[in-house]
Parts: C-alpha cells; structure tokens; sequence
C-alpha cells in the first residue's frame, strides 16, 4: 500500500501540490459532483478507502454495485502504476475489511428498521402522503403510543390503521377528523410497499448503529456497502431509508463536538433522491440533521452529478468539495457548471468555469477545509489511483465476504415478537362473541352468507358468522355495523350499515 496519508490526514490527489482531506474537518461534510462516467464512484472509493486505514468507519450505497470491490485487493494496471509514478510514489494493491448489507438480504445481510423507529414524517414521505392524510398518520402513531402498541412491523401498522378507523368518531373529537379517504389511502400505500417487498424492510431485529462502527484486529473502520442496485427501482424507498440512517444516527449518538477524526463517514450515493419533490418539513429536517449531526463525530458526505440537485440550505454545510468534468450542452447544464464554479473559493491561476467543462476522467477540482476551518483555494487534482479493486466483486467473492462477516447470524432470520398486530387480536378474542346461540364458540358457520360482509352482517344482526380467527378488515367492519345498530332503528341502521360497509370495503 502506499504510504502517503500523513498523520491525521488522507492523501487523496496532487494538482499544484499534494492535497490531503484533514481527518479533524472531515466531519464539517462534503460534496462530490461530476457528470457520468468522470470518476466520481472512484473518488468515493479513494475517501472510502482512505478512512478505512484511518480507523473511520464507512457506510456507502452502492448503485451499480462497482464499490463492492473494496473488498478485493486491486490490480496493478498500467494506468494506475504511471499515475501513481507521476505522483512519486509506488503502486501497490490492497484490500479493506467490509461488511455487505442489503434491505432485501439478497447480496448481504438484512438491515432492518422498525416502524416506530421510522416515525410518521419519513413514513408520509414514503407513502407520498397530502398533509391530511399525514396527520391520520400521526393520530396512529399517537394512539400506538398511548396505549403501549408497540409499531415494528407493516402488520402492525395495518392493524393500528385500521383501529383508527374502528375508532374515528372518539378520535376525531380528541386529534381532529379522521377521514375514511385518508385511512383508505394510507392502506393502499401500505399494500404498493408490500408489493415492492417494503415488508422485509420493517421488523426485528433491527439494525444496531454500533454494528457500523466497527473497527478490525488490525484498527482499520470496517466499509460497510449497501447493495442498492434492486432498491433503486424503487427510489423513494432508498431515499427515505438513508434519511431514517442519518436521523437515527443523530439521535442515538452522542455529542462530541470536533473530534480528532470522525467516529463514521456517511456517503450518499445519487443525493438528487433525497430532494426529489420533498415537501418543506422533510427538507427542513434534512438540513436540521446535516447541520446537526457534524457534533456526533458523524461526516456526511452526498454524491451526486450536478450540485444544483442539493438544496442552498444543505449545500452551505458542504465544506470539502470534489467536483468531476461538468458538460455544458444545455442552458440549464451551463447554470451548474456557473454555480459549481462560484461555490468554490477562487484560485487567481484557475479560470474554474471553464476549467470544470475541461477536466479528464480522473481529474478534479478540489478545495478541502484547512486551518481554522476554511475552504482552501480550488486546485485542479488528479485524483490518486485505488489500492482495492475498481469493479464488483464476483459472487462468490462476495459470499465469501459475508461468510466471514463479523456479525454472520445476528441479523439473517427475523423475529416476531408481540407488538400492536398481536394485542389488538388479542383484545378482539376477549370480547364476548356476537351470535344467536349468545355464548362464545356457539356460532355456526354460515351458508351462502356472501363471504366477509355477509359473516359480519350475521353477526350483529342475529346471523351466524364462520368460526375461526377474525381478519383486521372483519373486525373493523363487525365494530362499526354493530355501533351504528345500536344507535339506530332496525331498518334505517340496516341502510346505514350497508353504506359504511360500502364505503369500507371500497377502500
């Protein structure tokens, strides 16, 4: 490996002289910007692989699954051994301990999150939720937490929505209106994610922050990469997962100020996701955890092709900026390679406008923090060459990786413990049966009684109903009818009954 990292510093390229990424300012977040295919994954590869030897843990995404190779040692191709000689030092390959993760265990071990943990703003973001079918959303997560109904699970939240519904007059008069349209459009978000195999995102157990702060034998940070080249046919899904990572970053660390270097270095991969179409509180809480998160030791550092894609608010906490070639066709591509070039502090050598539209794969400007904290003048870098491979690793490379894992078996099988789905069963069982015969377990099952509605409707209006375990959806239906029969005459409750159903069973 070639020893060029100084101490409390990462060797990352040489332009007019060498430039090191300061560990100390390595937390104050950064920016890597470029058009397609100018080297930006080999950049975050060269940080990623930097702060490994520095003993910094790492999470990345990894889209196209080329960073996976960190966990291979590289090659010494002929590019790499004339950069690296350009540079005055030798090439020499190496390898990094890493850890594979991914939301569907396919390529790594499961991460999970529970939906407590999630809360209901990231949830509404995921759902794409207006902002009344947002505040049905957090009369659920009010309710749940009131009454102790754990919320780790998809199940769990169906359940509780539907509850909310069984209940919507009482709640409506505590929290607000409690829309049925709001309830039916939260179920038919819940059923798109279960489509999308969302389910195998939320339960037990859920992921350890300190599982990604791991150091080996050896003192190095474990690289820990997430395979997100399937999560990203569902990009909201990969945006709001990361955001639910760095929120649950900064709320279970704690606070340590500047630390001589980061306790762990976030990067986030195609950081345009992040932004697409999010509403003002989702954008406010993005910046409140960028601008925050920097006194736990955390360093964020979001990866993207143009710097218009990050928001003025977010982009101000962006202090070490690598920007690849820009291309400049369109009016709006000439705006950013404008406004890349004026983020940067100016170098009277370096026309950078125009410098950022002639820049070769590999190359770079570059302008880390120095000193007390400030941007040092822009320099045009060739970025230094990877020690690991540049590519994927093979499948069985990969399995190999994970056999050896040191976390192997903590998260691989799912657990179910008693949470808001179970409870609210429960409380359904211990309720006196509805039936002719009046006593539990009396009833028979019912004949052409048409199916759910037809069960339910027996049951409150002198009917038998089928024998067995309730639904959500029947206990529901059987809590509303049976109200509403109590309320009113037997022929306008019978009409009244027909419509909620109606309404329900339409949603």
């Amino acid at each position: 490996m070639a020893k060029l990292d100084e101490d409390g510093k990462i060797f990352v390229g040489k332009g007019s002289k060498p430039q090191y990424l300061t560990l100390k300012l390595a937390n104050r977040h950064g920016l890597v910007t470029g058009a397609t295919g100018t080297g930006k994954t080999v950049t975050l590869q060269i940080l990623a692989e930097g702060f490994s030897r520095a003993g910094v843990p790492v999470f990345a995404a990894d889209i196209k699954s080329d960073l996976s190779g960190i966990a291979a040692p590289g090659e010494a191709k002929d590019a790499f051994v004339k950069r690296a000689k350009d540079m005055g030092f030798a090439y020499e390959t190496d390898t990094y301990p890493v850890i594979f993760w991914d939301l569907f265990g396919d390529q790594g071990h499961p991460i999970r999150t529970t939906i407590s943990e999630m809360g209901p703003l990231l949830l509404s973001r995921l759902f794409d939720l207006n902002e009344t079918q947002e505040g049905v959303l957090n009369i659920a997560f009010r309710v749940a937490d009131e009454q102790g109904l754990a919320l780790l699970d998809l199940k769990d939240l169906r359940a509780m929505i539907a509850y909310v519904a069984e209940n919507a007059s009482q709640l409506s008069a505590q929290y607000g209106n409690v829309a049925t349209t709001s309830i039916g459009a939260i179920q038919r978000q819940l059923l798109v994610l279960e489509n999308q195999q969302g389910a195998k995102f939320f339960g037990e157990p859920a992921l350890s922050i300190a599982d990604f702060m791991r150091t080996d034998r050896d003192g190095r940070g474990f690289i820990n990469i997430l395979a997100a080249d399937k999560l990203m046919d569902n990009p909201r899904l990969y945006s709001t997962f990361l955001l639910a990572l760095m929120s649950e970053l900064f709320e279970r660390l704690p606070e340590v100020g500047d630390p001589d270097k980061p306790k762990l270095v976030f990067f986030f991969d195609e950081a345009h996701l992040l932004f697409n179409d999010a509403p003002k509180a989702l954008l406010d809480k993005i910046e409140q955890v960028v601008r925050l998160i920097r006194s736990k030791g955390v360093g964020v550092y979001f990866v993207t092709q143009n710097p218009l894609d990050v928001p003025d608010k977010v982009l101000a906490q962006l202090g070490n900026r690598v920007q690849h070639a820009l291309r400049a066709f369109t009016p709006r591509d000439q705006k950013a390679v404008k406004a890349a070039a004026e983020t940067f502090r100016p170098n009277p050598k370096l026309k950078t406008e125009q410098v950022i539209t002639e820049l070769g794969k590999g190359e770079a400007l570059v302008s880390f923090l120095e000193g007390n904290g400030t941007p040092a003048m822009v320099d045009r870098t060739m970025i230094r060459p990877p020690s690991a491979r540049v590519g994927p690793v093979m499948p069985a490379e990969r399995k190999a990786v994970i056999a050896k894992s040191p976390i192997r078996g903590k998260y691989d099988q799912s657990v179910d413990p008693e949470s808001a789905y179970e409870i609210l069963q429960k409380r359904m069982k211990e309720q006196p049966a509805e039936g002719p015969v009046g006593k539990k377990g009396g009833a028979k099952e019912s004949e052409g009684s048409g199916g759910v509605i037809g069960d339910v409707l027996g049951g409150v209006l002198g009917g038998a109903r089928r024998s067995g375990r309730m639904s959500t959806t029947e206990v529901v239906v059987k809590q509303v009818a049976r109200s509403v029969a109590t309320q009113v005459g037997t022929q306008i409750g019978k009409a009244l009954i027909r419509g909620v159903l109606g309404g329900l069973t339409r949603r």
